[in-house]
């Protein structure tokens, strides 16, 4: 199950964009977006998803089911 981000909460900072191990998440302007494609909630990599263990403002979250 990919992460998104709640971009009502983001503010743009980009932290989660330079941590991303998988380069799942871009942006265009202040809207930033998470390839579910690409997303792997970075197992493999980390013990937790970098992109929300980094969000100043808790917009990185799991999509529910």
């Amino acid at each position: 199950m990919p992460f998104a981000i709640d971009n009502e909460v983001c503010n743009a900072c980009g932290s989660c964009e330079e941590v991303c191990p998988n380069n799942a998440i871009s942006h265009k302007g202040k809207v930033f977006t998470i390839n579910a494609a690409k997303c792997k909630e970075c197992v493999g990599d980390f013990d937790v998803a970098q992109c929300a263990d980094v969000c100043p403002s808790g917009a990185c979250a799991l999509i529910a089911a």
